[in-house]
């Protein structure tokens, strides 16, 4: 793909994706990043990157942040890097159904309904790139993140399944799987339990006591964690290489714990996974 390839990126408020766009920009790439929020969408567009209001939740606002794109680029898209999405933590049993919808409409429908509008033009341009910023839990689960795991398996499912479909069409689909990396995800995940868990209600009161003093840690004091533009340099690779791969690891224990699943018994992996999920 050309340096001064068009890519769409969702999620740039912080973290990996404002790196991904920060990034690109200096590689000559024409970049469209988005974020939920006004203010943030101002700060994107202080750093001389081009800016757009996009709330992947609202299919009117994708139609229309597509549209102001394909308008920029005289009807083109060269790639889009699926980023948004946040962490529903809390047992499966305290879960309510709007924790669930609103974790899948963030992590999966926004994703795969902004797919839906960018493959008409990609295939009429005869080529693109889209990346899926999956995690190591849709290799593997852990316990208290049920929601996070549904939603990033049926993103791995649904990016195989396109995968296959689009065969042959020069547009390739490739997932990224990030283990630990320096982002708010921890400090917003927080606020998501916060805001859809009763702990005092619930039979694991002592172990949400636990999870509480790991998600407010600050710093960076969890093992393994790289900084986001370790994704990054997976991203690049993904949109520049001839032969994108599938799948990109990112961090140790996604590595370690893909392997893991491979090789080990369930009820042994199990009890790898119960014990990684006491840990830091």
């Amino acid at each position: 793909m050309k340096k001064d390839a068009s890519i769409l990126i969702t999620g740039c408020s912080s973290g990996i994706g404002l790196e991904s766009a920060k990034t690109l920009h200096a590689r000559g790439y024409k970049v469209f990043a988005t974020a939920r929020n006004p203010d943030d969408v101002t700060m994107l567009e202080e750093l001389g990157l081009t800016a757009l209001k996009l709330d992947v939740n609202d299919s009117e606002n994708i139609e229309r942040t597509v549209a102001s794109v394909l308008a920029r680029t005289g009807g083109t898209l060269d790639a889009l890097f699926n980023n948004a999405g946040f962490g529903v933590v809390g047992a499966v049993e305290d879960l309510t159904r709007q924790a669930m919808r609103d974790q899948f409409e963030t992590n999966l429908f926004g994703a795969f309904e902004l797919i839906s509008k960018v493959l008409p033009v990609m295939r009429r341009q005869g080529h693109g790139r889209i990346i899926q910023n999956s995690s190591v839990l849709g290799l593997i689960v852990m316990p208290f993140r049920g929601a996070y795991n549904a939603s990033k398996f049926a993103m791995e499912g649904m990016t195989d399944t396109l995968r296959l479909e689009l065969k042959g069409s020069n547009i390739f689909i490739s997932l990224i799987e990030p283990g630990p990396i320096e982002t708010k995800f921890r400090a917003n995940a927080f606020k998501a339990y916060q805001r859809y868990i009763d702990p005092g209600k619930s039979a694991f009161r002592d172990d949400y006591q636990k999870m509480e003093n790991r998600l407010t840690k600050e710093g960076r004091t969890f093992p393994f964690t790289l900084p986001s533009s370790a994704v990054v340099d997976k991203l690049i690779h993904a949109l520049e290489s001839s032969k994108p791969r599938t799948r990109y690891y990112v961090t140790f224990p996604t590595y370690l714990l893909a392997t893991l699943k491979r090789i080990l018994p369930v009820s042994i992996l199990d009890k790898v996974l119960l014990k990684a999920s006491k840990s830091d």
